[in-house]
């Protein structure tokens, strides 16, 4: 027998089931983010990436509280480490940082969970991903080269100070995001 690993089940529904129904409210959206956020930024503290963060991998217990699951492609660093990738483009593309996209061209840390915090939050805002495109390589290409439609002009009804912490950690270079 070789080792394992067992979790806790948990009752309840992914964050992508419950935006396949409808965009959030703001409130609702910033309440989800801001707990996730506060896991990650533990998990960075800690000195582990995530680098797959998206609705699929954030489960919303009977009690509305948000769970960050699947750290299958999470990295161990040092604190304040950067990794640099090897080639490999690791995560789901439209929830990814350029500099994953970018597979041996960028470096990827903090920032770059912080860009897919953005993705997920643009999603919520939204009712879609921030970008969309006929296969996975188009996705990335996308993520690379073009910006996101601000979340206003989709969903009149997003609120501007969330269209604003959206865009700002979707930016393409990752100094210009939040760093934590």
């Amino acid at each position: 027998n070789g080792p394992y690993f067992s979790m806790k089940y948990i009752r309840g529904r992914t964050l992508s089931s419950l935006l396949a129904q409808r965009p959030l409210s703001p409130r609702e959206a910033a309440r989800i983010l801001a707990s996730v956020a506060h896991g990650i930024h533990y998990a960075h503290q800690h000195g582990i990436l995530h680098r797959d963060l998206k609705p699929s991998n954030i489960l919303v217990d009977e009690q509305g509280r948000p769970l960050v699951t699947d750290f299958g492609l999470a990295k161990r660093t040092g604190h304040g480490a950067m990794i640099t990738q090897t080639g490999d483009v690791l995560g789901t593309p439209a929830y990814m940082a350029p500099e994953q996209a970018a597979g041996d061209r960028g470096q990827v840390g903090p920032a770059s969970d912080v860009y897919s915090l953005g993705a997920i939050l643009y999603h919520m805002l939204t009712g879609r991903p921030t970008f969309q495109a006929a296969s996975p390589v188009d996705t990335l290409l996308m993520v690379l080269e073009q910006d996101p439609v601000p979340p206003r002009v989709l969903n009149p009804q997003a609120d501007r100070d969330l269209e604003m912490i959206t865009l700002r950690c979707l930016q393409k270079p990752a100094d210009l995001r939040y760093q934590t």
